[in-house]
Parts: structure tokens; sequence; C-alpha cells
């Protein structure tokens, strides 16, 4: 029988549906421990609102991990600088959702958890506040000292791995290089060998430009740099396709052999994962030393604190950190 295993849970931005999802995912038992990094009373003050029987059960490190029951989740609690109103964004609640990162990365670091699933964060807020931060990924990068992160979309069917994350459009060319496509790739094929047993991955990797550079007319990044790069990482065992035209790669004929794509840029690949399993499709952070996973959707101010919130990505992002935190344990 497989451990059970134990999940750290951040509901990220106090005003967004993070919170109302932690209350829901508590409704039902679960085959694992799930802590919440958060403040109590903000869960509780949620679950009330949205009419939800919740029993938080303060968190033990020392105890063995036990499934989750019915109605309850545990918590280490952080505290919030002020009290979070449904919907209204607070810049003096930002240091309070880094805190609950901080924490719940430290937990996966230390062994004491075995993944980390992460709610939406409101980064336009944490800016505000006079906070540089670009994303879960960097700053768990960062934390965990990671070399290079790589952000992965995975939904039935279909993963979608980027080579760049959260940059202006016109900033991107400039960041596909010779070096961090080569970075990017062995992460990407590292990973699907180790956190998803994938023996031999089959990777398809898309081009820059429309027609992916139609021979150097349309741009010259696939021949001077995405094409030398994979010709090499070819000849070095790497299973890869490409550079392939983006708006003819994410169909049946290319995707049927193949295990995970990489695009070039953010807008390039995740509309057509989120299109294929919006509400089903999980984050993935490549690189990290811990398991990371996330929702695929945002804070949803205009939700928070009604009874619309959709729980099923969540619920989609615990599943596949259970399993990766499992295999990682396999491996180990």
């Amino acid at each position: 029988m497989a451990a059970i295993s134990r999940i750290a849970l951040t509901p990220g931005e106090p005003a967004g549906i993070g919170p109302d999802l932690a209350a829901l995912i508590a409704a039902r038992a679960h085959d694992a421990e799930i802590v919440a990094v958060a403040d109590p009373e903000l869960l509780a003050a949620r679950a009330r609102a949205l009419g939800l029987d919740l029993h938080l059960e303060p968190f033990d490190s020392a105890a063995d991990p036990a499934a989750q029951r019915p109605h309850t989740l545990k918590v280490q609690p952080v505290t919030l600088a002020r009290p979070a109103i449904p919907g209204r964004l607070d810049a003096a609640n930002s240091g309070y959702v880094l805190e609950t990162l901080e924490q719940a990365a430290a937990l996966c670091l230390h062994g004491t958890c075995d993944a980390l699933v992460t709610g939406p964060v409101q980064k336009s807020v944490i800016n505000d506040a006079g906070i540089p931060f670009s994303g879960h990924t960097e700053f768990l990068a960062e934390r965990t000292g990671a070399a290079l992160p790589v952000m992965m979309l995975a939904t039935p069917g279909l993963r979608v791995a980027l080579a760049t994350t959260h940059l202006p459009l016109r900033a991107v060319p400039e960041r596909i290089t010779d070096a961090g496509l080569t970075q990017v790739l062995h992460v990407l094929d590292a990973d699907l060998r180790a956190k998803f047993a994938i023996i031999e991955p089959r990777i398809l990797v898309a081009g820059l430009n429309p027609h992916a550079g139609e021979g150097g007319h349309l741009g010259r990044e696939e021949i001077e740099i995405i094409a030398p790069v994979l010709e090499r990482l070819r000849a070095a065992g790497m299973r890869l396709t490409g550079p392939l035209p983006a708006d003819t790669l994410f169909t049946p004929h290319h995707l049927e052999r193949a295990d995970a794509v990489l695009a070039m840029y953010h807008d390039q690949g995740l509309p057509v994962v989120k299109h294929k399993g919006f509400g089903s499709t999980v984050n993935v952070t490549l690189g990290l030393p811990i398991v990371r996973t996330s929702v695929d959707h945002g804070t949803a101010l205009d939700l928070a604190g009604t009874d619309r919130a959709d729980s099923s990505s969540l619920e989609a992002a615990i599943a596949m950190a259970i399993e990766l935190g499992r295999q990682r344990r396999r491996c180990a």
C-alpha cells in the first residue's frame, strides 16, 4: 500500500477565490493529508460565507500523515496583515501571500511535505506593494536554488512547456538563445523521465516565427538558433522534432506521436492547452528540487465569496501533486 502523501497548499491571493477553493476541496475525503498554509480566520470566514461545514485542525509536523477526512483541513497558520474582503485587493496583504509561499516551500525542502500546490496570486497587487514579483515559477526557483525553472501545463492528452515565461512579447526573441534553449530542453527531457516516468520522451519544438520562419523570410531564429540546438541534442540522444510551425504543430497528426510540446513563449502554447482542458489543466514547475503544481486560472476576484467557484482545477492539481510526489519517492 502506498504511503500517505502530505501536500502543502497555499490558497494564494486572500481576496480571490483561493480561500474558497481550499474550503471546497476540504468538503470531501482525499487519500493524502492536505496542509493549508494560510490564515485560519480567513479560511473559516470564507467557509461560513459559502455555507460550508469546515473544521480546521492545527498541523503537527511530528505526526505521521493521515488521509484527509471530509470537512476537515490541517492548517499551518500565517496571519494576514489586515482582514481580507472578497473581491477587494489590499497591497497590505502582499507580504502575507509571499510568507505562505516561503513556509510551504520550506516544508517541501525539508521533506515534511511531498509536494506543493499553489492557488492563484495577483501579481499586480504584490508589485503595487513595492515587492518585485514576476510569478510563482521564478519565486520558487529562487527560494529552492533551482538553476532554471521550466513552466509546463498538462491536461489529459497534452503537455506544453515554455521556453520563456512572463515576458513582454517584444522581449521574447532576445531570450531565445542557444544556451537558454539547450537548458530548457535538458530540464524538460529530464523531468519527463524522472517525474512522469516516460522512458524516452518525444518532444515537439515550435518555431518562434510564423511558419517557423518561412526559410528565413519571416525571421532567422529557427535557422540560426533553434534548428542547430535541436540537431545537437538529437545527436546526443534526445527525441526532438522541429522547429515546427506552431499553427500546425497542435494537430492530431503531430500530437499523437509526442509526449510534450515546447512552445517558445507564453501565449503561443498556453491558449491551446487551456482550450483543450480548461478546468482540468495543471501547471507544473519543472527543474525544481521539489514537486510543485498549480491551478490553470487566475484569482477570479468577482467570484470570491460567492457560491460560483469551481474547484476542478485545484482537484486536478492536487491529484497530480500526489502522483508526482509518489513518483519522486520511488526514484529517491
